[in-house]
């Protein structure tokens, strides 16, 4: 039998979608994809099912992206880092020491989304929604006081993230360059002793058992998104199509709510935990930290924004 205006011939045939995240599961995150499957089934008979890949089973985000491309996997959730590897001028939404304030993100986010919803179909991708990390702290063995801490400490950063690479540069830091799968090792072995998280992000990756410190100075303000690939997505009837894009607007923008409230709820399990506030800098020492991020903009325009 046909359904939602899909011909007999459409509506036998099955469509599987094998999608990853760095999201372990019974995060907020799982919760809500395995919901926004089921919903999908439903809307489609049956015929358009998930298959996740969760905890970073499928690699690190630039792993899943080549995994994409050669039809391994057809749709991730990304953070800023594995959006940017894509379609580089989306990192401007995680420039460090930029934005102050939520108002000021939604305002960006709501003049953007559809310009860059066509420049990731360019791409050859499908932008289904976004999904923000959130805000970035510091979360380190010692107290991260001062840009003269950052530098005495074995800071991570994430391989190949050029924002990062550039803020850290402005200040000096000699980060170590490591794909996020293998920080909470690198954590237990002192490899490594400083990293960058949103509150919730540090609880699910389990990083907040292996530090001490977390400030409340906030490096920015870290993007994220879900992505289908597009030859995948246009295999499916448009009624499908156009039921799979409704459903995740829906379930995504909810998501999208229920992560920043993970994070808050994550400040307290991180008291709970022994995990100490660091205070903000004062102004001359923020001053430090703007600039690092004034020179990582200045340099990064026209080589990694247009």
């Amino acid at each position: 039998m046909a359904v939602i205006g899909v011909s007999s011939a459409q509506a036998g045939k099955k469509h599987i979608i094998k999608f990853a995240t760095l999201a372990p599961e019974g995060s907020s995150w799982m919760k809500s994809m395995r919901g926004l499957a089921g919903k999908v089934k439903k809307a489609t008979d049956g015929n358009v099912t998930f298959r996740f890949y969760p905890g970073g089973v499928s690699g690190d985000e630039k792993d899943v992206i080549r995994k994409m491309r050669i039809g391994q996997l057809h749709g991730a959730g990304f953070t800023g880092v594995g959006l940017g590897q894509i379609l580089p001028e989306v990192r401007v939404l995680d420039l460090p020491f930029l934005f102050n304030a939520d108002d000021e993100i939604q305002h960006v986010y709501s003049k953007m989304s559809d310009y860059y919803v066509a420049r990731y179909e360019d791409k050859g991708f499908v932008l289904l929604g976004w999904v923000p990390v959130g805000w970035i702290h510091f979360f380190s063995k010692y107290p991260i006081r001062s840009v003269e801490d950052l530098r005495r400490s074995k800071s991570w950063m994430w391989e190949g993230d050029l924002l990062v690479e550039q803020a850290y540069k402005g200040m000096e830091v000699q980060p170590i360059p490591l794909s996020i799968t293998n920080v909470l090792l690198s954590l237990q072995t002192g490899m490594v002793d400083t990293v960058y998280s949103s509150t919730q992000g540090a609880l699910a990756l389990q990083w907040f058992t292996k530090v001490k410190h977390v400030t409340r100075l906030r490096m920015g303000y870290a993007t994220g998104g879900v992505l289908i690939s597009k030859k995948k997505f246009d295999k499916l009837p448009q009624p499908y199509q156009i039921a799979v894009k409704k459903i995740a607007t829906e379930f995504l923008q909810e998501l999208a709510q229920l992560i920043q409230e993970d994070n808050l709820k994550a400040h307290k399990v991180l008291e709970k935990n022994d995990v100490k506030w660091v205070d903000l800098p004062d102004e001359k020492e923020m001053g430090r930290f703007r600039e690092a991020g004034a020179a990582a903009r200045k340099n990064l325009a026209g080589k990694y924004f247009p």
